[in-house]
């Protein structure tokens, strides 16, 4: 069945969430036991405010975080997405995810909803920098404003641009297919909605299952993204 769905869309968008990272071996952050926001408040460390007025944690938080994305890179699943889009059959990517993962894998078409800690960038005059100035302690624009990750914080909007793509990505869907996501942090959980509204067909695999569920045309659950892509890429 999703042979046949692959092969005859015309238009696959794929969404990922943190359990495509998660398998490239970065923690998430809601997960009971190991998610960072059960050992950090966010509002403490990864909010507008933190960076106002707390602003030495923040940085420390955030080293920390782009240290981690160094460490790891794109697994399995990422490669094959990458390569679905080169040949054709994979049209774009919504992502939830800040690691730049998908696009270090090769993939070019990609929404970043949450932004990335591939990149910082000066609070003050918007000038952007490569993330490197963050490991080599340098938290300071030539303005004089503070540097940070070019991420979505707490308290603010979601990127406009990113947000207007995926939502046209998602409206022209015939086949949309979510991996890793628990489709539990709004706004962005209202694309596969989007989706299906518009005639896709929605596919939905992570490990646990989601409010979303009862809306999918399949739904797999407890098992790992790359073995279910691998999967299907032998089908092809």
């Amino acid at each position: 069945m999703i042979k046949d769905w692959l092969e005859k869309s015309t238009h696959v968008v794929v969404f990922t969430g943190a359990g495509m990272s998660t398998e490239s071996g970065l923690p998430d952050f809601r997960s009971a036991n190991q998610g960072l926001w059960q050992q950090k408040d966010p509002s403490q460390v990864a909010s507008v405010q933190a960076l106002n007025t707390n602003v030495d944690e923040f940085i420390d938080f955030y080293r920390k975080r782009v240290l981690g994305i160094k460490e790891y890179g794109p697994h399995r699943g990422h490669r094959i997405l990458a390569e679905w889009e080169k040949k054709g059959r994979l049209h774009s990517i919504i992502t939830q995810n800040v690691d730049g993962f998908h696009q270090q894998a090769g993939s070019q078409k990609v929404a970043e909803l949450h932004g990335t800690l591939q990149k910082v960038h000066c609070q003050s005059c918007g000038t952007f920098y490569s993330s490197e100035e963050f490991l080599e302690g340098s938290y300071r624009c030539q303005c004089g404003g503070t540097l940070r990750p070019s991420i979505v914080l707490f308290g603010e909007m979601l990127p406009e641009q990113p947000f207007e793509m995926a939502f046209d990505e998602a409206s022209r869907a015939d086949l949309f297919i979510v991996l890793g996501s628990s489709l539990s942090v709004s706004p962005a959980n209202q694309f596969p909605l989007i989706a299906k509204e518009h005639g896709a067909k929605l596919v939905i695999v992570n490990q646990e299952a989601t409010p979303l569920d009862g809306y999918a045309d399949v739904v797999i659950n407890n098992r790992q993204i790359g073995d279910v892509l691998e999967e299907w890429h032998r089908l092809e």
